[in-house]
């Protein structure tokens, strides 16, 4: 019972605590700026599935044209540097592979490599002090929120449509701890379930 107790009350201290650092406000206006893009991307994508070309048809066009070991190549570049390509365009495409519950496991894999990725980039940036400073500047609202967040903000980042490689990229910048961030990543493979669910359910 008093375990219990000291349980509830650890829980309640660290609610509190998200809810005075914005931990709460940041999700919600991460998840704000986030949507009106996601609506854009599955509206743009409705309207072509319906009036101009078969999604599917042309997903499987582009299975014919680029070899599988590019688009991996290209996501995986992207999940290493910054997310610069949305990781649902590639779900969409696994759909329509040979074998799409092994290609959708591949993604998630070469996500969570790039997130390691970006994770020893920012503990390489260190190393060289120009390229530090300009990173910290630009970084400075990700390293800020992750020595306040820490752990936290690397799940959010791997569950929710938030920049998952900036956030590793800030845990590598500050030394956050490598085994935590390998244990909270792993979060990202949940992300491509459920979206892939939701997306082949969808085309």
């Amino acid at each position: 019972m008093e375990k219990e107790r000291i349980k509830k009350n650890k829980w309640k201290q660290l609610h509190l605590y998200y809810t005075y650092t914005g931990f709460y406000k940041f999700i919600y206006e991460g998840l704000k700026s986030a949507f009106l893009p996601m609506v854009l991307i599955f509206g743009a994508l409705f309207y072509v599935h319906y009036n101009v070309i078969n999604i599917n048809e042309a997903l499987k066009l582009l299975t014919v044209r680029y070899s599988d070991l590019t688009i991996f190549s290209v996501f995986f570049a992207s999940e290493s540097i910054l997310g610069l390509l949305p990781p649902d365009i590639f779900i969409a495409w696994t759909k329509n592979t040979s074998n799409p519950i092994l290609y959708l496991a591949f993604l998630a894999v070469l996500s969570y490599a790039g997130g390691v990725i970006s994770y020893l980039l920012g503990k390489a940036i260190l190393l060289i002090p120009s390229v530090h400073h300009f990173m910290s500047v630009k970084m400075a609202k990700h390293i800020k929120n992750m020595r306040k967040w820490g752990g936290f903000l690397i799940a959010v980042g791997a569950l929710l449509p938030l920049p998952f490689a900036m956030a590793a990229m800030a845990a590598g910048m500050i030394k956050f701890d490598f085994k935590v961030f390998l244990l909270f990543a792993l979060l990202r493979f949940l992300r491509f379930i459920i979206y892939g669910f939701a997306i082949y359910q969808m085309l």
